[in-house]
């Protein structure tokens, strides 16, 4: 089939696009030749293959003038972009969706819509991450933002919230306080993000604007906020840290660590809160925990989710090395592993230290040249001139954090080192045993969720937009079998629509198995996934699955909240 080769169809025809039903139907022209290359694109595993792919197909379809699968493409571009944290990549396919959907609205159902407005928001936040993100373009983006949302529709509070931070990214506090009255007090609209976190981001904030105090006290009003959301109450917990230790709560603080780091310390989407982690460890005088934690986290710098977060984790393990160094601990080696072509090294504290703060210093330069201000290289070394806020408080008790555990990237092979092994219930992290009950509550307990255990073994909890089961499942349950289902119903109407959803789901995404189960009056979207462990499962495997459950639910469940 050549590229000549076109025809005009409805949307409703092609199961690759998300949210349409009868409503939807608008003629279209496509390439079929282009809409095969296109699912073959999305067929092909994760990674540079896969962006690669979908980039050439893009620019095929507007070569061809198929405009419908050009955006399709870069919808799946930009939705692996943030897969892989790669947020300063969106501008440009965000602005090409932009234009094609100003020049053509009938291209996007309505869902569409609200999503490219979602992502649009996604592209403004990326220039807070990384320099790589030109000031224009970003303004240009928000303003245009904006003009669609007017000043007093639902998203208003979102635009305010973006030029606050902006503007205190800048290091122009009086505008970010002006924008910030305007966000404060509000909730997110569609284009939002996570009515849980709002409290989080103004706390954060407050805290540095050195209002300590009004920063917990917006934590405390939030508190009711985050049943919904998958990353509270620890992005809450890590806000109130060091306005607690500053506020004289450093027993809150040293509980509230402890506990958000329980999870934090495996999740990379959490790199972001490891700087608050390490501050805490440095200023609250807990040293040795401060290079436990940093011995553990150091293979993540060299994979950051965002140049912001590297900045910010390199200046806070330069401030724990120099503390300890002054404290006598400056003797102490840490491993850094190999990475690409540098060799593995043992750096004594000291060493470390002063390489962090190199760190630190090009990307907080970086940060300023672009800004053209000097605000991120005066805080960074503000807070490498930053003492012990108080005598240590004792912390409370958790699982030990050795060096062996330091986490690696996701894509990196795990493999086996010489006595890198550790015990978890008595049990060898890789060594293979029979799928048990106590097995799949203590990889959520590790996670630190929040969950219940029925009568009949199921452990239930809740995700965001999806509820999720785990049970064993077979003849000696030898079966990890976990169903995803959404909080939201659909009204048995639609049914349809709910089928026609599910196939393009499964035709896709390889997990979860989507299906819509009818209760007469209403239906249920939910998905399996099953995993046979007849020859067992070693705890550390077992995380890695619940955490591939939770994740692929969660993006399931929230794939159903935004149908129309």
């Amino acid at each position: 089939m050549t590229g000549r080769e076109e025809s005009t169809s409805s949307r409703t025809d092609d199961p690759g696009a998300p949210g349409t039903g009868p409503a939807d139907r608008v003629a279209v022209r496509r390439v079929p030749a282009l809409v095969t290359a296109l699912a073959d694109a999305r067929d092909l595993p994760d990674g540079s293959g896969r962006l690669v792919a979908l980039e050439r197909l893009a620019e095929r379809a507007d070569a061809a003038g198929d405009a419908r699968t050009a955006v399709e493409a870069r919808f799946a571009l930009i939705e692996a972009y943030l897969l892989h944290g790669d947020r300063w990549r969106l501008v440009e396919p965000v602005r090409r969706c932009r234009a094609a959907a100003d020049h053509r609205p009938e291209l996007l159902t309505d869902a569409e819509a609200a999503s490219l407005l979602r992502y649009q928001r996604y592209a403004v936040e990326a220039l807070l991450g990384t320099p790589r993100v030109g000031l224009d373009q970003t303004r240009s983006l928000l303003d245009d933002l904006a003009h669609r949302v007017g000043a007093d529709g639902p998203d208003a509070p979102t635009v305010a919230e973006l030029r606050c931070r902006i503007a205190d990214h800048l290091g122009d506090e009086p505008t970010a306080r002006h924008w910030y009255q305007r966000w404060a007090g509000t909730r997110p609209g569609p284009a939002g993000g996570c009515p849980g976190c709002a409290p989080a981001r103004r706390a954060e904030l407050l805290a540095g604007w050195g209002e300590w105090r009004a920063a917990l006290a917006e934590l405390r009003e939030g508190a009711g906020e985050p049943e919904d959301c998958t990353d509270q109450p620890e992005r809450a917990l890590v806000a109130g840290l060091l306005p607690g230790l500053r506020a004289g709560e450093p027993e809150r603080a040293a509980s509230a660590h402890v506990r958000a780091y329980r999870r934090h310390r495996r999740e990379r989407a959490a790199f972001p809160y490891l700087a608050a982690h390490l501050r805490f460890c440095a200023l609250g005088g807990h040293l040795e925990r401060g290079l436990d934690v940093l011995a553990e986290q150091l293979p993540r710098l060299d994979r950051p989710t965002d140049d912001l977060a590297a900045m910010e984790f390199a200046a806070a393990g330069a401030l724990v090395c120099g503390l300890a160094v002054e404290a006598g601990l400056g003797g102490r080696t840490l491993r850094r592993p190999a990475y690409g072509d540098r060799p593995a090294t043992e750096p004594d504290v000291a060493t470390l230290g002063a390489l962090l703060v190199g760190v630190a210093s090009e990307l907080a330069g970086s940060f300023d040249a672009r800004n053209g201000t000097g605000h991120h290289s005066g805080r960074m070394a503000a807070w490498l001139a930053e003492r012990p806020l108080a005598a240590p408080v004792p912390l409370p008790a958790d699982e030990p954090v050795e060096q062996s555990e330091a986490v690696r990237p996701l894509d990196e092979p795990d493999t086996d080192r010489a006595g890198d092994s550790r015990a978890d219930d008595g049990l060898g992290e890789r060594e293979l045993v029979a799928l048990t009950l106590d097995m799949i509550t203590a990889a959520l307990d590790r996670r630190g969720d929040r969950y219940l255990v029925d009568e009949g073994g199921t452990v239930v909890g809740r995700w965001g937009a999806a509820v999720i089961q785990f049970r064993r499942a077979g003849e000696r349950g030898e079966v990890l079998h976990t169903r995803a289902m959404a909080v939201r119903r659909l009204p048995v109407a639609r049914r349809a629509e709910a089928y026609a959803f599910c196939n393009a789901w499964n035709h896709d995404r390889l997990l979860p198995k989507a299906y819509a189960h009818d209760l007469g009056e209403e239906l249920v979207l939910a998905g399996d996934v099953a995993t046979d462990l007849a020859h067992g499962v070693a705890p550390a495997q077992l995380l890695v699955l619940v955490d591939a459950a939770i994740a692929t639910g969660v993006a399931y469940a929230e794939a159903v909240a935004a149908l129309p």
